[in-house]
């Protein structure tokens, strides 16, 4: 008789094994990965809970047809491309209860490494350019973006809050693409930001919040593709706000692959009731093609195997110091109106252990609408600007963090990322180049200024 994970392992490859092709178009010949999988719940991640609750097993597609990549783990997910074209890292189980870890192996066969240490659930990598990875990892019950050598060493944490977060991809520039809720720190709006892979720098891509936005990808265009509770969007260099793509009606789960071709491998259904199936598009057009439809699984995650450009890699701009400083030039440069002169003072606070808000210091705003200030790091932080009798006039909702030694200049408050900066220097510079003392060592610090 069988042992009883052997029969259980067979039983999964039967039920999300590789799945029966359509119609075969010529442009369909490029290898392929794809996840096929029971249940898929996209944005399950934002709890901390699992996307594929039922199982899910990854496919290769190539001239030799189609087959399981691993097929001696209890579930796969989540293939990512090595630039050269020739691993492919992913996320498995060895056992059906399991943690989910993150793998790699060669596609010409051989043993799958294991990549990550310990016990924790690990997800969603992707390839960075020094032969690290980045991924999520579960600690606390919440995921955060972790990067790490894939031959060994120590994991760094690049994300810092009280909220789940998930890589999405690796862009050209090097900074890594990942989702987590809006405003940063909640659970509640799946939105777009990056951040470098040291962990500084983190900033939302957009800030024309609104609709659900996850899932996002790079396309050779340079814009980001991404997934919408209207259908699919993108993000342009050209334009500060998201743009529609003019697809076909449906869902669609995210994660667009994109052909040599230049065609689009798309996840989409019909309808909440029916099951992703792989579908064919070419931008412009108002029809998708049927690549794998399998009646009894979400064929979803598709990866092209092919080599590609490899992203920029940056050293890293970190200091060894204790806590990190922030530069705001022009605190007026906001999407909220203020009057002018009306910002007297900044506060700033973190969250003590029970996760109520802590306040760590108030510092003067110049006339200009600068303020330069000294915080504490690898935390939750959240900005307050008062009125010269203390009423407040905007206080973030959600939070943001800086890492251990990080100096970050920012255009303004909530400004976004495509606003450039006046060619003046700020005022606050002018007065002192030490930073006011946000670091929570005293409750209150000096509010000069005006």
């Amino acid at each position: 008789m069988l042992p009883r994970s052997t029969i259980c392992l067979l039983l999964l490859i039967v039920s999300v094994g590789p799945a029966r092709p359509a119609a075969e178009h010529a442009a369909d010949a490029q290898p392929i990965l794809y996840t096929a999988a029971k249940s898929y719940e996209p944005l399950a991640w934002m709890r901390g809970a699992d996307r594929f609750s039922s199982g899910s097993s990854i496919i290769v597609r190539d001239e030799k047809g189609s087959r399981p990549l691993v097929p001696d783990f209890a579930a796969s997910a989540d293939p990512s491309v090595s630039f050269d074209g020739q691993r492919v890292l992913f996320s498995a189980k060895l056992g059906p209860d399991g943690p989910w870890q993150i793998w790699e192996v060669d596609l010409a066969g051989g043993t799958p490494r294991r990549v990550t240490p310990g016990n924790d659930d690990c997800i969603r990598p992707f390839y960075l350019p020094d032969e690290s990875a980045v991924y999520a990892c579960r600690q606390a019950g919440r995921f955060t973006v972790i990067s790490s050598s894939i031959s060994g060493g120590k994991p760094l944490a690049l994300t810092y809050g009280p909220t789940n977060f998930l890589p999405t991809d690796v862009l050209r520039d090097g900074r890594i693409l990942f989702a987590a809720g809006y405003p940063l720190g909640t659970e509640t709006t799946p939105e777009l930001y990056t951040v470098y892979s040291d962990g500084s720098g983190v900033e939302s891509y957009r800030c024309d919040h609104g609709l659900a936005r996850h899932a996002g990808r790079q396309t050779s265009s340079g814009d980001i593709v991404f997934t919408t509770a209207r259908g699919l969007a993108r993000f342009t260099s050209a334009r500060a706000h998201q743009l529609s793509l003019a697809v076909p009606s449906g869902e669609y789960a995210g994660d667009v692959a994109e052909n040599p071709s230049g065609d689009w491998l798309l996840s989409w259904r019909p309808d909440s009731h029916a099951h992703y199936r792989l579908m064919r598009w070419a931008p412009g057009s108002q029809n998708l093609q049927s690549v794998i439809d399998q009646p009894d699984a979400n064929i979803v995650q598709p990866a092209v195997i092919a080599t590609r450009s490899v992203p920029n890699h940056h050293p890293s701009g970190l200091h060894d110091w204790n806590n990190a400083n922030l530069l705001c030039l022009n605190a007026y440069t906001s999407k909220f109106t203020f009057a002018p002169g009306s910002i007297h003072t900044v506060r700033m606070y973190a969250r003590d252990g029970s996760g109520n808000s802590k306040l760590l210091g108030t510092a003067a705003v110049e006339k200009d609408g600068s303020f330069f200030v000294q915080v504490p790091t690898e935390q939750p932080l959240q900005i307050e600007l008062l009125d010269e009798a203390g009423k407040t006039l905007k206080r973030e909702a959600g939070f943001f963090y800086m890492r251990r030694g990080e100096q970050r200049a920012c255009v303004g408050c909530h400004a976004g990322p495509e606003t450039a900066p006046e060619n003046a220097v700020p005022q606050i510079l002018l007065r002192s180049t030490t930073p006011a003392d946000m670091t929570g060592a005293t409750a209150q610090s000096a509010a000069g200024g005006h």
